[in-house]
């Protein structure tokens, strides 16, 4: 296997911990709300299902376990936030250290202990096929990610709740004038937002790094905050955004294998650098950002 086919065949899994936090905070995002706690809300997911998993309750009860411990983390938040309108960023930094702190003490007895990952599913006739193969021959977690990007897309572009929600982050005003509860909506957008960021976790320590770390989620948090805005808050650019980012952080890993004479240091460094490039150019397009951006993002509402 070459390195072009090394990449491809695993972007879809390094991509996946990235996909599932970054749908999370889009469906926050687009009802008004900046949830900047993301990274701790993976960590502590992440040790709920590695202990879960290490216990012998399955993949599963773990991956529950990581979605609802992660979504009543998030809804910390959402009191502090919703309920006393406390400063969004604030908060949010806030609830992301304490993530990142309850996963390094739950999982202090559990430091380099080892589970056994999911096996591949591969797609008939496509997984045969030269270079490009690889793609098709993926976990299981991986195709539902796929399938939860669809139906996100779709259900922001063609269902009511989708527009209720937009509604909400767009003007919470006028949505509470004509009857929507702004809270109630932007409550159960932060708990589904915590819910990914819990699965997301859940993916990088039981499915695929198979094992126990403190810090093994290593800012993937942050790159998938990121990646929202990098996808201009819409499904299928952040996707692709997942995407690029799972490719650049196996090129260190086939850089390596290739005997290319470079720092490890530089090679792991690359997605964040990737990451503040990106944000750059993208920043620079004020037009596009205002084109797609939410108008009262990280703004309290009051009746």
């Amino acid at each position: 296997m070459n390195a072009i086919e090394f990449i491809l065949a695993g972007m879809l899994a390094a991509a996946t911990p990235f996909l599932l936090a970054a749908l999370g905070e889009l469906v926050a995002e687009r009802a008004g709300v900046l949830n900047l706690g993301v990274e701790g809300l993976m960590a502590f997911g992440a040790v709920l299902a590695f202990i879960i998993v290490y216990q012998g309750g399955g993949h599963l009860l773990g991956f529950v376990a990581a979605g609802l411990g992660s979504a009543v983390l998030s809804l910390l938040f959402a009191f502090v936030t919703l309920g006393f309108r406390a400063n969004q960023v604030a908060a949010g930094l806030a609830i992301g250290i304490l993530g990142q702190g309850l996963s390094a003490l739950f999982g202090k007895t559990y430091e380099s202990l080892t589970v056994r990952g999911l096996p591949k599913l591969a797609l008939p006739g496509l997984s045969e096929l030269p270079i490009v193969g690889g793609l098709f021959v993926q976990d299981i977690v991986v195709w539902i990610s796929l399938a939860a990007t669809l139906a996100l897309w779709a259900i922001f572009a063609y269902t009511k709740l989708g527009l209720i929600v937009r509604a909400v982050g767009e003007n919470p005003k006028a949505a509470h004038a004509i009857g929507y509860s702004v809270i109630s909506v932007r409550v159960l957008a932060i708990a589904f937002g915590g819910a990914m960021a819990g699965f997301a976790g859940a993916y990088a320590s039981v499915v695929y790094t198979p094992l126990w770390a403190d810090g093994m989620i290593a800012g993937r948090g942050w790159i998938a905050i990121a990646l929202v805005v990098f996808g201009t808050w819409l499904t299928g650019r952040i996707f692709l955004g997942a995407c690029l980012f799972g490719a650049v952080s196996l090129m260190g890993l086939a850089a390596q294998a290739t005997g290319l004479d470079v720092p490890s240091q530089l090679l792991s460094s690359l997605p964040y650098l990737v990451t503040i490039i990106v944000l750059g150019i993208i920043s620079a397009d004020r037009r596009l950002l205002k084109l797609n951006g939410v108008a009262s993002l990280g703004e309290p509402f009051e009746r």
